[in-house]
């Protein structure tokens, strides 16, 4: 009997995980526009209201370094963007999700960090400007990801890989921020966890946890 309630409690643990939605910066083969999505998986999901991240604010940082926000307008699932430039760039942005409590549970501010590399998968880092970031190191057979929490590594942080061809892994980072490595070419989607027991007030509201999420989406060459 225990074993059977203990079943449905990972199976519901495990459909909570596999429902759960991000934002993700999904661009097109030539770098010239991108959609950001609040999905599981990075393609847009319909039946969820993009109106959820409408405030995300974009920043594209060009091959030069020189950076500049970037506008969007709403489409079918999914937040257009044009993307302007030549050469490897980076888009990035941050949602407010703002203050969230469920049930009983101690309030938390709730925010999500996306990001995209265009071109060479492994570009420096955004650094103290986000909260947290996920970067690239490495190339195919020898590819591996860190959690930076305002340009510092993130130990134990909880991240999932989402493949090229499909499947997903879990990962924990190492004291370094690093995750295992990763052998295949191809479109990498990752996000990442870090909570910190930070109170505050957002909006007018108090919080006792921040919790952030970021995401990438890079193409690793062979």
């Amino acid at each position: 009997m225990y074993r059977m309630i203990g079943a449905a409690v990972v199976g519901l643990f495990a459909v909570a995980v596999a429902q759960a939605h991000f934002p993700f910066i999904v661009l097109d083969a030539k770098g010239e526009a991108a959609k950001v999505v609040f999905s599981d998986n990075l393609e847009p999901d319909t039946a969820v209201n993009i109106e959820k991240i409408a405030n995300t604010k974009l920043t594209l940082r060009d091959a030069t370094g020189k950076e500049s926000a970037v506008e969007h307008k709403k489409g079918e699932g999914f937040l257009a963007v044009n993307v302007p430039g030549k050469g490897d760039r980076v888009l990035y942005g941050v949602t407010d999700y703002g203050v969230l409590q469920k049930g009983d549970a101690k309030p938390f501010k709730l925010a999500y960090y996306p990001k995209a590399v265009i071109g060479d998968a492994t570009a420096k880092p955004v650094g103290e400007k986000l909260p947290l970031e996920v970067v690239a190191e490495g190339k195919a057979g020898a590819l591996r990801f860190q959690v930076l929490a305002a340009g510092k590594a993130v130990a134990n942080s909880e991240v999932t890989v989402m493949l090229p061809g499909g499947g997903k892994k879990a990962a924990t980072t190492d004291k370094d921020g690093y995750t295992p490595v990763y052998d295949a070419a191809g479109r990498y989607g990752v996000y990442a966890k870090h909570v910190e027991a930070k109170a505050g007030e957002h909006a007018g509201k108090k919080y006792d946890e921040v919790r952030s999420y970021a995401t990438l989406v890079c193409d690793v060459a062979k």
